[in-house]
């Protein structure tokens, strides 16, 4: 190890000084990328447990903490073309106008990606609770967006997909009489505002 050493410093005597400036140039590079990348791994798992802390505070109505993790200037897009607010959101945790059994990300399903500042998580949600007096119980897919601020980072926008319900059977007839079977996702007709309908039909017997 000391042969090694002193090798390498008769080495280092004998470069010029571009060299030496291109050897110190690799080494800063070397220990900048290493340094970079045990950051962005760091900052995944933080921000990993964020949005995961988030999902938590929604289902117990924790006003509170969702207050602390939203940006002032937040907003959320669903897959119905809502947008809604910092505060909407807030003033609805407050008044719990949601009762939620469930509102849990999916295990295995949460991915977050980071460049600089900027984080994006995604992950399969479950919801099932009571809204209005109605239960509901469906999945979606959410993409979270957080970006570092001086004070930690902080949810700034969140997209979510359509949801995701247990398929009902809804039954038609065919002009000839027979019957066939639509599927649809439940809530679809709400959504379109087409109801579906059975048609009922009779055989007409004609003599020439």
């Amino acid at each position: 190890m000391t042969s090694f050493i002193s090798h390498t410093r008769d080495l280092i005597q004998v470069l010029s000084g571009y060299e030496k400036l291109i050897l110190m140039t690799i080494g800063l590079s070397f220990g900048t990328t290493t340094h970079l990348n045990a950051s962005s791994e760091e900052d995944v798992k933080t921000v990993a447990a964020l949005d995961t802390k988030y999902q938590a505070a929604v289902k117990s109505n924790d006003a509170a903490t969702m207050d602390q993790i939203l940006a002032d200037d937040f907003v959320l897009v669903t897959g119905r073309g809502k947008v809604s607010s910092k505060a909407a959101l807030i003033e609805s945790a407050r008044k719990k106008e949601v009762t939620y059994e469930r509102q849990d990300e999916e295990p295995g399903t949460q991915k977050v990606r980071v460049w600089g500042d900027t984080a994006v998580v995604t992950a399969l949600l479950w919801i099932k609770a009571v809204q209005g007096g109605k239960p509901i119980d469906y999945k979606l897919w959410f993409s979270d967006t957080y970006v570092r601020t001086p004070t930690g980072w902080r949810y700034v926008f969140g997209q979510a997909s359509l949801r995701w319900q247990k398929r009902s059977q809804n039954k038609t007839v065919q002009p000839n009489g027979s019957a066939f079977f639509v599927v649809i996702p439940s809530g679809v007709e709400e959504s379109l505002n087409i109801p579906l309908f059975s048609v009922s039909h009779r055989r007409v017997t004609s003599r020439i």
